[in-house]
């Protein structure tokens, strides 16, 4: 295998107006590091995702993602870490703010950055064999990539708790109970599913879909009158369309 072969790239496909974005780095279980982060940015601003209507994430070889590289940042200083969640480490953010919808299509391994590149998306669907879990406080650190703050509003402060301090993985079945997952397919169906999600809400508005998701996630940070107000104003906004 070649040098490229092993730092891994980021390919883009369309089916339709669907995106089909695969991570492929096959000899580290597409694990995700600067080259891989940046490889990410560089396939979510192309043509084929930027004119999409929805947007499919996957990995390649039966793995989605078995972390973050955490060796190449082991001797970054502060203000390099600093840095570096500004360049390639911000693009789990970029995917959470896509104006699409996202969807992840999880088979195999999903853990520490893995897991949290799947918490930044919209829909989760993972088949029945997928393993999951944080595994950061086993040598040291914490999900620092939204994996905190996304499980505790996923699956409650409790449940995120055990989950990131235990660091324990956990299988598909929990997961779907715990609202990480929205659906669980059959091994081999994953992507297929994930891409008839995405093909359904290529179908709808773009302009709904966009203001709906944006909406949703800023209710997350809102009160209950904030919320209520964002709804209506989208909705009017929406109404003259």
């Amino acid at each position: 295998m070649g040098e490229n072969t092993s730092a891994g790239a980021v390919t883009v496909s369309r089916a339709g107006a669907v995106a089909l974005v695969m991570i492929d780095r096959p000899l580290k279980r597409n694990a995700l590091s600067t080259h891989m982060e940046s490889e990410l940015q560089r396939a979510i601003q192309s043509g084929d995702v930027s004119s999409s209507r929805a947007v499919v994430i996957t990995g390649a070889g039966g793995c989605f993602s078995a972390g973050a590289d955490t060796t190449e940042l082991r001797e970054m200083t502060p203000s390099a870490i600093a840095s570096y969640y500004r360049e390639s480490g911000g693009v789990y953010e970029q995917i959470a703010n896509l104006r699409q919808p996202v969807i992840v299509a999880i088979t195999g391994y999903c853990l520490g950055g893995g897991l949290e590149l799947a918490l930044a998306a919209d829909t989760r669907v993972a088949d029945e064999d997928a393993v999951f879990g944080f595994p950061e406080i086993g040598i040291g650190i914490l999900p620092s990539s939204g994996g905190v703050t996304r499980a505790i509003r996923c699956v409650g402060a409790g449940r995120a708790r055990d989950l990131v301090l235990r660091g324990r993985r956990f299988g598909a079945v929990e997961a779907e109970r715990w609202g990480i997952l929205n659906e669980l397919t059959k091994r081999g169906e994953t992507v297929t599913r994930a891409l008839q999600i995405a093909s359904e809400l290529a179908e709808l508005d773009p302009l709904a879909l966009e203001h709906t998701k944006q909406v949703l996630m800023a209710s997350e940070e809102s009160s209950l009158q904030a919320s209520l107000l964002l709804e209506r104003l989208a909705y009017a906004a929406l109404n003259r369309t």
